[in-house]
């Protein structure tokens, strides 16, 4: 079911995550009043007026909405077609690109719009994905298929393209992707043969084109390290700059992690991390004691580094699950991640955006109407239990409603008392 995206003004009854139980007024796509629930001035309307511009959220707890940083749009939902070994990153990598010698863009266009309207049901307003630059005759195979979907999805959702490049894609291709509207240059140095070599390629397309780098980098527990290289690099740089996975940072010692952290931190590099592929991918070769495939969050976020989590791959050979909602990112953030719940609703929210150098949003004065409203009574009760009854709103708008039904049976009659009846 479908329905016209709806301009609101009003928001009733909202309980935020500090517990307050408020009213917010929007003008046109921003926030511009929040005040104790039933303050509101009887000009903005009341639930009962039947207005539809007036949204009664008694019942619902409002967030700033998900921004994902770090998405596989083109490869979502490809996990049944090529039903790829259960393994690590390599074996997902080569079975990958066997597949993607078959695709079409239509094929990749279907796929990335099916998995971008199931991450706006669950309230993401913003998404950030790599597409990549595939080999062969017709390298930009994806780059068209995701420039196609979000101009067809716009006003929807925002979605930024991120060029990722492996070693072996030559520096022309990356170039034609920015051309057709790719916005940022990506890849993975880490895993070239000269990782040095291939980071200072990418930089230096991003340098001369003017454009932000959102590179995957050392993606692994024991392998090559690069984001100390790229931190220094990038020091003076003034486009955005993210690093997403950043596996190997959890793994180094003490040392050399806080003089990493400390290089990151000074180069104002965003870190995303990616809990539920890295936990998929990373350990396989640890028969016993199998170490997290995590960045060190709690470090990162106790330097200050701005921090952001993603749901990277869903359903393909990097990940065969996934719901395609940030609630389930902010759970791993808090069981693997062990961060406080408010810490990793941040992670996919406001540091999200931050990471991805988006305008502040969420239930504040002056901020962006991105709001996700999701049935329960607190952020640990709807991290929890992932309520299906949601709302979604974008630049101001009602893009999405979800709503659910739950029966349950009576108990059943005791023997006992049956028996007395007859």
């Amino acid at each position: 079911m479908t329905f016209t995206p709806q301009r609101l003004r009003l928001l009733t009854g909202a309980t935020l995550p500090d517990g307050s139980v408020v009213d917010v007024t929007i003008d046109g796509e921003t926030v511009v009043k929040i005040e104790t629930a039933g303050s509101s001035s009887p000009s903005a309307g009341s639930p009962a007026t039947g207005d539809p511009a007036v949204l009664d959220l008694r019942g619902f707890v409002l967030l700033t909405a998900p921004a994902d940083p770090h998405a596989h749009l083109d490869k979502a939902l490809s996990w049944e077609a090529i039903r790829p070994p259960m393994g690590d990153l390599v074996s997902a990598i080569t079975s990958w690109r066997e597949y993607a010698r078959t695709m079409t863009v239509d094929d990749i266009a279907t796929r990335a719009r099916e998995q971008i309207l199931r991450m706006l049901a669950n309230g993401t307003t913003s998404i950030r994905t790599h597409v990549d630059i595939l080999l062969g005759d017709e390298p930009l195979r994806g780059a068209e298929a995701l420039v196609r979907v979000r101009d067809e999805l716009r006003g929807l959702v925002d979605l930024e393209l991120v060029a990722l490049a492996g070693p072996d894609v030559p520096d022309a291709d990356i170039e034609a992707a920015l051309d057709l509207g790719v916005d940022l240059v990506g890849g993975s140095s880490h895993l070239a043969p000269d990782p040095s070599a291939d980071l200072q390629r990418l930089l230096a397309i991003a340098a001369r084109r003017g454009v932000g780098v959102d590179l995957h980098t050392d993606e692994s527990l024991a392998g090559a390290i690069t984001l100390d290289e790229f931190a220094e690099t990038v020091a003076d740089w003034t486009v955005p700059v993210s690093a997403g996975h950043c596996v190997r940072l959890g793994t180094v010692d003490a040392e050399a992690r806080d003089l990493m952290i400390a290089a990151v931190k000074k180069a104002d590099i965003g870190i995303i991390a990616n809990p539920i592929t890295n936990l998929y991918l990373q350990g396989w070769e640890h028969p016993v004691s199998m170490p997290r495939g995590l960045t060190p969050a709690r470090q990162l976020l106790d330097a200050g580094v701005r921090l952001a989590a993603g749901a990277d791959n869903v359903r393909d050979p990097f990940n065969p699950l996934g719901r395609s909602d940030a609630l389930e990112t902010t759970m791993l953030m808090v069981t693997a991640g062990h961060l406080t719940i408010d810490e990793a609703y941040t992670s996919v929210s406001d540091g999200a955006r931050s990471v991805m150098a988006l305008p502040e949003a969420g239930a504040r004065v002056g901020a962006k109407a991105e709001l996700l409203a999701v049935k329960g009574t607190s952020l640990a009760d709807v991290t929890a239990n992932a309520p299906a009854d949601r709302y979604v709103i974008h630049a101001g708008r009602l893009v999405a409603r979800s709503r659910s039904t739950v029966e349950v049976a009576v108990p059943l009659p005791d023997p006992a008392l049956l028996t007395e009846t007859r």
